[in-house]
């Protein structure tokens, strides 16, 4: 048996009708029970085909819509600085890609970001970089601030990589509600395969568990059909997050960045996506799944798909017209030429043609609460 990457692995799942109808068992287990072990995740993703994908979309479609209804959830995405230390072997803002055109977003440039999206319906906003070397604990805490007193019923989030929990602790007293940081792969092997040496899968970990013990709305995730992943791989993700049990899942494809050590590297598909998707709604069925810019880049209609598949979150570009091209982890990225507006505006029509709607909320997890922001 092969696994999702094509190669040989494991033991041999079921052929034919008794095969897809052990992967059907599955979905049905996973929907009941909210839970598979690590032989029957392994079993899960090897039974991957179009008709177990068509019948675990239709079931996480049909969770999805008993907790949120055709809500679609949008964040305003602010790409404040594409420098970062870490030379991750994936990413096309790696530190030591010198083609890269760098830049940084000044405070007031972000505040203009955040002013466009209220007035465009916004109510996250989130700020996503690098782990920029002139980033500092003071200047994030003071943004925090500055978009929290000037937009009360907003929520923002936070993407910029790891940090000591300390830091933490002073972003959430600030006023953060979210952190987004994708775990990449549970698997310690595969870690280092797509991470230099510095980089330490355990501190990666830890961060996530400070982030939820801390109080933030949490939000982990990886890349689907990165090098080196198969089956055995997906499985780790899947214990992982169902350990964590974080309010959001940012999941996409792997796409290849031509000025990186994986440019040759076969991308993830979307068939791959959709089938995690709709694993990760039934598993954690109030969970907040992004229905990814990356998704959309690969197809056409891949963000359609991946609402049609679970996902409830879009996450429209904010960053003005003049970097978005510069904040390329991947080629190809869809948006970068469109105004916010027509960003926002475009979404909703194509949410619209498959039977959702854009609202505007700050589309909180279900559970959460007023977080105490005294830590």
């Amino acid at each position: 048996m092969t696994d999702v990457r094509g190669r040989s692995q494991g033991p041999p799942s079921p052929a034919g009708e008794d095969g897809g109808a052990c992967t059907r068992k599955l979905i049905d287990t996973l929907e009941s029970d909210r839970h598979l072990d690590r032989d029957q995740w392994i079993a899960f993703f090897q039974g991957r085909t179009p008709e177990a994908l068509e019948y675990l979309s239709g079931r996480a479609r049909e969770v999805s819509r008993r907790q949120f209804g055709r809500d679609i959830y949008t964040r305003g995405l602010i790409e404040f600085t594409n420098y970062c230390r870490n030379d991750c072997y994936y990413c096309g803002i790696r530190c030591s890609n010198a083609k890269a055109d760098r830049y940084r977003l000044t405070d007031e440039q972000i505040m203009d970001c955040c002013r466009q999206g209220y007035q465009l319906g916004f109510r996250t906003f989130v700020l996503q970089g690098g782990e920029d070397p002139q980033l500092t604990e003071d200047r994030i805490a003071g943004l925090v601030t500055a978009i929290k007193d000037e937009y009360h019923d907003c929520a923002v989030t936070l993407s910029i990589g790891e940090w000591e929990r300390s830091s933490y602790e002073r972003f959430f007293r600030a006023g953060a509600d979210r952190y987004l940081l994708r775990h990449e792969t549970a698997d310690p092997d595969h870690y280092r395969r797509l991470h230099p040496k510095e980089l330490s899968p355990e501190h990666r970990k830890q961060c996530l568990r400070d982030l939820t013990e801390i109080g933030y709305q949490a939000g982990t995730g990886f890349m689907v059909g990165s090098p080196g992943q198969g089956s055995e791989q997906l499985a780790e993700d899947m214990l992982f997050i169902e350990q964590l049990a974080p309010q959001m899942i940012g999941i996409g494809p792997f796409v290849p960045h031509h000025d990186t050590p994986f440019a040759n590297e076969r991308a993830g598909t979307v068939e791959e996506t959709l089938y995690c998707i709709g694993a990760l709604r039934l598993m954690l069925p109030q969970a907040l799944i992004p229905a990814t810019t990356a998704l959309g880049t690969i197809a056409e209609d891949g963000r359609e798909r991946g609402i049609l598949a679970g996902a409830n979150v879009v996450m429209p570009n904010l960053s003005p017209l003049g970097v978005r091209e510069k904040y390329e982890l991947y080629d190809n990225k869809i948006c970068t030429g469109d105004e916010a507006a027509e960003c926002r505006d475009c979404l909703e029509l194509r949410m619209e043609s498959i039977g959702y709607r854009l609202v505007v909320s700050r589309g909180d997890h279900p559970q959460a609460g007023k977080e105490e922001r005294n830590v």
